[in-house]
């Protein structure tokens, strides 16, 4: 038997060409289960080390803020930019690196422990720019946020059921926060109220009202779940 797109010889035994994949067909050959006539080739996979890759990354991490800090007292005399990197790579390494450190990841101490790590870092920025802004904006905006996912987190991993109201309800609670965002920017920046918050809390408040309407009604969850594969 021959494929009839590319003229390979195939075995009795072949479900498709080896070569173009087309499907062979043949009405009057039934196929025997057998060894393929060109056997599969399999490429061993090389898989790091997770103990190794995270000694790595941790070592990396700091060999590149002690850089950072010996350029910066070597150009500056001080610590002035190099505090920035090293703060930026502390963040990025709580976020990327941290849970890898943990058999089970748990994300009801993961994720305050990046907001915490956040809010630190942004009070360093203010302190080192002289700024007055982190107690009126950054503060309540970071622990409000964080407050509203660690909520969120803590009730979908202790609760079995009712997934899509927690997510749901966590939206429309962002949406909500985007009023008082308004507020924290208008008392520390002195910008005027305008009310555009009202734009992004009637998005997120819709969103989150399909959500709410995607648990509460079966047949609508079913044909997501056909249409989205999942």
């Amino acid at each position: 038997m021959y494929c009839v797109k590319c003229g390979v010889e195939l075995s009795d035994t072949e479900k498709a060409c080896p070569l173009c994949g087309t499907v062979p067909y043949h009405p009057e050959l039934e196929r025997q289960e057998a060894e393929p006539l060109y056997p599969r080739m399999v490429y061993p996979q090389r898989q790091l080390r997770p103990a190794g890759w995270l000694f790595f990354t941790t070592f990396a991490s700091v060999i590149s803020i002690l850089v950072a800090c010996i350029c910066d007292l070597h150009i500056s005399d001080s610590i002035t930019w190099s505090g920035y990197v090293a703060g930026a790579l502390l963040l990025i390494y709580s976020v990327i690196v941290l849970p890898y450190w943990f058999p089970k990841p748990n994300p009801i101490l993961l994720v305050p422990i990046c907001f915490t790590v956040l809010g630190c870092y942004l009070l360093y920025i203010s302190l080192a720019t002289d700024g007055r802004w982190f107690l009126s904006f950054a503060f309540p905006v970071v622990g409000g946020i964080g407050l509203i996912t660690t909520a969120m987190v803590v009730l979908v991993r202790c609760i079995g059921k009712g997934h899509f109201f927690i997510i749901g309800g966590g939206v429309i609670a962002y949406g909500c926060f985007m009023l008082l965002l308004e507020f924290f920017i208008h008392i520390t920046f002195h910008r005027p109220m305008t009310f555009w918050s009202l734009f992004p809390l009637g998005v997120l408040c819709l969103f989150g009202l399909f959500i709410l309407a995607v648990g509460i009604l079966k047949p609508l969850r079913n044909y997501l779940a056909q249409k989205l594969f999942f």
